[in-house]
């Protein structure tokens, strides 16, 4: 052992025959639960303890540290010496333990005991000492097992017989437990009996379940087998009564519909060569089913029709809510009976004609009331303003009113403008004011594009025909009409010789032209082309009249006698009188005018419109009328002509200078270069 190993070396003064590792204490060793078994801690010997001090003459008076102890077995000269209030470690070890230590020759006897000590094989660091003293723990834990566990009393007789009842009433508790579990095991093994009962039960219901689902399934097979063949040769008895009895409406369409896919799917299989005999025997109840629907069909779209002859009805409500809602029928009846429905188109063409007839005679009517500016003859450019007395309108009911020309053209230029897009109400044409000949010819045309545009495409979304036929149709009806609107613009332009007025409309009418190529309403391509061509030559004719009174107007003047007429009528100086002026003369200021307002129309005019040949031949009558102006108020003086001649282009180029397009650019620079010409 170590420990015999270590006592039989030679221990040098101080040193302990324990190991430098080993902590020591004088207090006998307690056995430890870690080890595995329990051991004799050695007795205590003072000159083993690194605690001890032994005093010396010769010891040395300083202390050592602990890092600096000398191990046992050294051969240091000089020992420590401890200072005089030093306590003695065993005093403080006392009075740790609590107890006094062993006796000096218990420890040193019990050094000489040898025992057998072995190391634990793993040492505890943290030991609960559960609040006792070191001295108390360690005779607990010296204590045999059964006798620090042992919570056993030895009890006597008396003590026994008191006891008794309880153990009685205990014994009654346990006869009755077993009494109730034995009902338990009663009620259980009846359970168990019924319950193989339901399992048998269970068991036939799951063979009879998996016989219905083999059914099932041959059903199944059977249903998807011949389901579509038995539903194309049926019908629900909901569709027949519903096309029978039941009202028009959406529901209806719908049996129809399906009434429609029963009825070819049955021709579909007559036509087959191998020929279903249900489809033979079905086809006479669909033929009298059918039959219903079409005779139905037609008392609803006859009384839809005839709601178009009440008065004071709009058609388009009935066109949209009635009609075009149910489109479907007329297309049923088309299909099965087409006879009668080409019988029903012409009866609503028929009435459609009367309607528009009707109303757009009342409205030609109410604007035929409206009060127009008449511009005749004596209106002309030539004609002297000073001796045309104040003209009434053409309305002899109302007062007389302000020449025309009192009226600013670019007034009358906003009837074009784009956001003009409603036509005049008839109830408002009964206004005093009156209005030039574009005003009635606007709002007629306009009334008329619209009404038509709705019209065909109810057209093309009920009939759903070729456009051949829609346009067949769509002319039967309005025909009457158009030649009401051509017989307003004869009425309206046939008397007049007011040029603005003419272009205009022709302005209008080209407009109301790309409106219909953006509605995509090829059907008045006819009615706008008859109307241009009621325009234009009026247009050259009213062109024509100005020229011939510029005509007449140059050649008045014949001689010095006619020089009054060169300045304006309304001037009172005496050089106009003597006809020596060189002002423009007041043909300029109207000319200029005239040219203005038509330039202001055709901005955007083309090339190939009768406008700009017009203009050009009342461009030259006014050029000759100029030249034999100056020679008259020259009176042979050239410069005073051409003063004469710079002062009147200068004034046309003056007005006309704001106007653009491209006829505008021509005339000016034709009058710029006039004045050029003259050195001006």
């Amino acid at each position: 052992m170590w420990h015999d190993r270590l006592s039989n070396q030679p221990t040098p003064s101080g040193s302990s025959p324990m190991g430098p590792n080993r902590s020591f204490s004088p207090a006998p060793r307690r056995p430890s639960h870690l080890a595995p078994r329990p051991s004799q801690r050695p007795g205590y010997s003072p000159r083993s303890s690194s605690l001890s001090v032994v005093s010396r003459a010769n010891s040395s008076t300083s202390s050592l540290p602990a890092q600096g102890r000398i191990p046992n077995g050294s051969t240091l000269k000089q020992e420590i010496i401890p200072p005089p209030n030093f306590d003695d470690p065993l005093q403080i070890l006392e009075q740790i333990i609590g107890s006094p230590l062993r006796k000096e020759d218990d420890r040193s006897g019990g050094a000489e005991v040898e025992e057998s000590v072995e190391r634990p094989p793993e040492l505890v660091e943290d030991i609960a000492f559960e609040g006792l003293s070191l001295q108390d723990f360690a005779s607990s834990s010296l204590e045999p097992e059964e006798d620090r566990y042992s919570g056993g009393q030895n009890f006597s007789i008396e003590e026994y017989d008191k006891e008794k009842d309880k153990f009685q009433d205990l014994h009654r508790s346990i006869l009755a437990c077993d009494n109730v579990l034995k009902s338990v095991e009663i009620s259980l093994t009846s359970f168990q009996k019924d319950l193989s009962l339901v399992s048998a039960e269970i068991e036939t219901l799951q063979s009879r379940s998996s016989a219905l689902n083999t059914r099932l399934e041959n059903r199944k097979v059977v249903e998807k087998l011949l389901g579509p063949a038995v539903e194309d040769v049926s019908i629900s008895p909901a569709v027949v009564r519903a096309i029978s009895e039941g009202p028009i409406d959406e529901s209806w369409l719908k049996a129809l519909a399906e009434l429609e896919k029963r009825l070819k799917i049955i021709e579909e299989k007559l036509k087959a060569t191998d020929a279903v005999k249900s489809a033979s025997d079905i086809k006479p109840l669909l033929d009298n089913l059918t039959s219903k629907a079409i005779e139905r069909i037609r008392d609803y779209l006859v009384v839809q029709i005839k709601a178009l002859r009440s008065p004071n009805i709009n058609a388009q409500i009935i066109q949209q809510q009635s009609l075009l809602k149910h489109k479907d029928l007329y297309r049923f009846l088309s299909h099965h009976h087409p006879q009668l429905s080409e019988e029903i188109a012409q009866a609503y063409i028929n009435t459609m004609r009367w309607y528009f007839l009707a109303h757009f005679t009342r409205y030609r009517q109410a604007l035929h009331s409206l009060p127009l500016y008449h511009l005749d003859k004596s209106d002309a450019l030539g004609t002297d303003p000073s001796v045309r007395p104040p003209k009434p309108a053409t309305n002899p009911s109302r007062p007389t009113q302000p020449p025309a020309s009192a009226t600013p053209f670019t007034r009358r230029l906003d009837i074009l403008a784009p956001s003009l897009t409603s036509a005049l109400l008839s109830h408002l044409t009964t206004t005093p004011v009156p209005t030039f000949l574009e005003t009635p010819f606007h709002s007629f045309s306009l009334a008329l594009l619209d009404n038509a545009t709705a019209e065909y495409t109810f057209l093309t979304d009920f009939f759903a025909q070729p456009f051949p036929a829609l346009s067949r149709k769509f002319t039967e009806i309005f025909e009457p009409t158009f030649a009401l609107g051509r017989s307003l613009v004869k009425d309206l332009i046939d008397s007049s010789f007011d040029c603005l007025g003419i272009l205009l409309c022709v302005r209008l009418n080209q407009h109301f032209a790309f409106e219909l190529q953006r509605r995509k309403v090829p059907v008045l391509d006819g009615y706008i082309n008859g109307v241009n061509m009621l325009l234009w030559p009026r247009f050259q004719v009213a062109m024509d009249t100005h020229c011939e009174s510029i005509r007449a107007l140059a050649g008045s003047i014949s001689s010095q006698t006619a020089a009054s007429k060169l300045s304006s009528p309304f001037s009172s100086n005496k050089a106009s009188a003597s006809g020596q002026s060189t002002a423009p003369h007041y043909l300029t200021q109207r000319f200029s005018q005239f040219l203005l307002s038509i330039l202001a129309a055709s901005v955007e005019a083309g090339d190939d419109e009768p406008v700009s040949s017009s203009l050009g031949r009342l461009r030259n009558e006014y050029e000759v009328f100029l030249v034999k102006a100056s020679k008259a108020a020259g009176g042979g003086e050239g410069k005073k002509r051409e003063r004469f001649l710079s002062n009147n282009y200068s004034l046309v180029l003056t007005i006309i200078g704001e106007s653009e397009g491209k006829l505008a650019g021509e005339m000016k620079a034709h009058f710029e270069g006039l004045r050029n010409a003259l050195g001006e």
